[in-house]
């Protein structure tokens, strides 16, 4: 018999910071989990803005696009207000064809010069989920985006019209990317007292998950499937509940 090695703890998340943005592909991606932690942060009087690459209008099956949108931004900004962020923006570009490249890159800089943050949340950019289970390509593409475009957002000259035409400086504040739900995690933050908060955050987005149906399983029973990530994570982090992230550090602090 197999010996079984336990994963190690998790590392406690850094809270001496003042604002985020979390940089996601669609609406619902902050709810599968990160959503709590953000209840959390907003808790503690901590300012979050949620930008939204897409409007998620291809993400419900038996809705056309354009009637898709309109309600899932509703639902996302509903949402949101749950967990106490009052910011939602939608950057626009087409749900289901995400590219990584120099667009993606300069609106991610446009979005770090404009709301200047210490911390940008996006979603799991590696390639699967853990295991065999293949990543979507949206969240890869943001992900990605969302790692240089960071950086991007600190350099002068590139994307010079930033400053040059929009008027937005650069900005080097920002201390670290977390991506939340990538299988990499090495932290986690105690969600157990906002998980409610975290469930009631999916559950506003009731035409999507009603447009899941059963083919996705108990992702479409938010409390159950948030539990079930909640309760490993916690276990890791010492905690009843917790969400995990992958830290990548862009300062020796």
């Amino acid at each position: 018999m197999a010996d079984f090695t336990p994963p190690p703890p998790f590392e406690p998340l850094r809270e001496d910071w003042s604002t985020a943005v979390a940089i996601v592909a669609h609406p619902d991606d902050m709810e599968y989990g990160a959503a709590a932690a953000v209840a959390r942060w907003t808790d503690q009087g901590k300012n979050v803005v949620y930008v939204m690459v897409t409007s998620g209008e291809a993400g419900i099956d038996g809705m056309h696009p354009d009637e898709a949108k309109p309600l899932r931004e509703a639902e996302q900004i509903a949402s949101a207000r749950i967990v106490g962020v009052d910011v939602v923006e939608f950057l626009g570009y087409p749900d289901g064809v995400l590219e990584y490249g120099l667009p993606l890159r300069r609106e991610v800089a446009r979005v770090v010069r404009r709301h200047r943050p210490d911390i940008v949340i996006t979603g799991n950019w590696r390639e699967t989920y853990g295991g065999a289970v293949p990543n979507q390509a949206d969240h890869i593409a943001t992900g990605r985006a969302v790692l240089d475009g960071v950086r991007d957002a600190g350099n002068r000259w590139i994307f010079r019209e930033l400053a040059e035409s929009a008027g937005l400086e650069p900005w080097n504040g920002v201390r670290q990317i977390w991506a939340a739900g990538s299988p990499d995690a090495a932290h986690a933050v105690d969600t157990t007292a906002t998980f409610e908060r975290g469930v009631a955050s999916l559950e506003a987005h009731a035409a999507y998950l009603a447009g899941l149906g059963g083919s996705a399983g108990n992702m479409a029973d938010a409390s159950e499937w948030l539990e079930g990530f909640a309760r490993g994570a916690g276990t890791r982090l010492g905690t009843r509940y917790a969400a995990s992230f992958e830290v990548v550090p862009l300062t020796f602090d």
